[in-house]
């Protein structure tokens, strides 16, 4: 069975571009290798920026994990971990700190058998996916992507090695996992009072980070309540997770 953290993955990973970046040395060399130098000491001496690393898979065995009796294989994991690498090396390339591969790969594995239990919670409520609601999930997901169509968002997946059917399959999960999370999250639109002790937080932190002035309540309430929700949302998940493990037979061999 395929899972929506997959489908999320490859759909939201950013377009890799090495950009060559300015640096403080006026004598910099000018190449085409995307190494960035920048100034280190009075000297004036240049270090290079961290290569970008590599994923490690290996040691991953053929069979991940076991969630009640379901098999999450090794080509499942590694598709997942290398799409979630790129976008995290990225990251510590910029900071120039180092990709804990370890901790990752658990976290991977956590997520995925986290997916897992949520899909078979959809099958043990028995919810469904209609065609049309699989339809706009494609299509909403296309412009998110900056496609003009759900053809072209095929094509693209396509040339990711997924091919309709299986990104078909992919979407109807998402639908039914929306619905299961819409559903154990019950009503998560903000009260007025919620807004305003989110948006008091906020304003304490900046004071004591000595930021600048938060913009006023009502141009940023939107956005506030919508990060409300997803709070909500998101807790409400991680909440049936993990009501869901504790009486699930797990497995994990990584």
């Amino acid at each position: 069975m395929t899972n929506k953290m997959l489908l999320s993955l490859l759909i939201g990973a950013s377009v890799l571009v090495t950009a060559a970046c300015g640096n403080e040395d006026d004598n910099t060399n000018e190449e085409e290798t995307a190494t960035e130098e920048q100034a280190a000491g009075e000297n004036g001496e240049a270090t290079e920026q961290l290569e970008m690393p590599e994923p490690d898979l290996e040691g991953v065995p053929d069979l991940v994990a076991e969630v009640n009796g379901e098999e999450i294989k090794k080509a499942e994991f590694e598709s997942a971990y290398v799409a979630q690498f790129q976008q995290i090396a990225m990251q510590a390339q910029m900071s120039g700190q180092e990709v804990d591969q370890d901790q990752l790969k658990t976290q991977i594995a956590e997520s995925l058998v986290g997916q897992r239990l949520l899909m078979q919670e959809t099958d043990n409520r028995s919810i469904e996916a209609t065609d049309e609601e699989t339809e706009e999930t494609l299509t909403a997901l296309a412009e998110q992507n900056g496609l003009a169509s759900s053809d072209e968002f095929l094509a693209a997946l396509e040339e990711q090695g997924l091919s309709e059917e299986e990104v078909m399959e992919q979407v109807a999960s998402q639908v039914k996992m929306d619905k299961l999370i819409a559903e154990e999250a019950g009503d998560i639109q903000p009260s007025e009072e919620e807004v305003q002790e989110f948006y008091d937080g906020l304003l304490a932190q900046q004071e004591e980070m000595g930021g600048g002035d938060l913009p006023p309540l009502e141009d940023i309430k939107s956005e506030l309540e919508g990060q409300i929700a997803m709070q909500k949302e998101n807790t409400a998940v991680e909440e049936l997770v993990a009501e869901l493990r504790e009486g699930a037979d797990v497995k994990i061999n990584i």
